[in-house]
């Protein structure tokens, strides 16, 4: 990952998930895997994701960015961190850990809610699960990050999130906050 100091140009990166979703490409990190049902969720090499391990978001059109990761909302404070993308397209960004809302299921289902960790630390006191959350000036919402991972209910429900599948690409999916966990909400 480079610093602004390493960038002469200075320029900003795409930042945060404006709308909640982002069309993306899950890149494989390292698991093994055996064969899935057919409504999981693939890495690039055709095998089903797995709960807890690390895997990078990367957008599905090359040449728009690199992959996810943790940005300050502007120049001036360096928390709280919200999630962005990198500007350059050869960064694969932070790792991320993917964990169901049944803590025993070990792969990872379209439309099933999720928590999103990066594993990574920060100099923010909080966790790096991602989260849901408002801004008061301008009423967009922005994924920061502070989530829970697991305890699904009305207290967690901005931490929960989905995989769905976005366009006709074998390996396109994109990410939606429409959590199933809480039934009042």
């Amino acid at each position: 990952q480079r610093s602004q100091e390493e960038n002469p140009t200075k320029m900003s990166p795409h930042f945060l998930l404006p709308s909640a979703t982002i069309l993306l490409l899950l890149l494989l990190l390292s698991p093994s895997t055996t064969t899935a049902a057919t409504s999981a969720v693939l890495d690039t090499d055709g095998h089903p994701l797995r709960a807890s391990t690390n895997y990078y978001i990367l957008p599905v059109v090359r040449g728009r960015g690199g992959g996810l990761t943790l940005l300050p909302k502007n120049d001036t404070a360096s928390c709280p961190l919200y999630v962005g993308q990198e500007f350059q397209e050869v960064s694969n960004g932070l790792p991320l850990k993917l964990f169901p809302v049944n803590p025993k299921q070990k792969l990872i289902s379209l439309s099933s809610d999720l928590n999103f960790v990066f594993d990574a630390s920060t100099i923010c006191v909080t966790s790096t699960g991602w989260r849901l959350t408002l801004e008061e000036a301008t009423g967009r919402r922005l994924v920061g990050i502070g989530g829970t991972v697991g305890n699904p209910g009305i207290q967690t429900v901005s931490n929960w999130f989905k995989i769905e599948k976005a366009g006709s690409g074998k390996y396109d999916y994109k990410i939606v906050f429409c959590p199933g966990v809480c039934e009042f909400c």
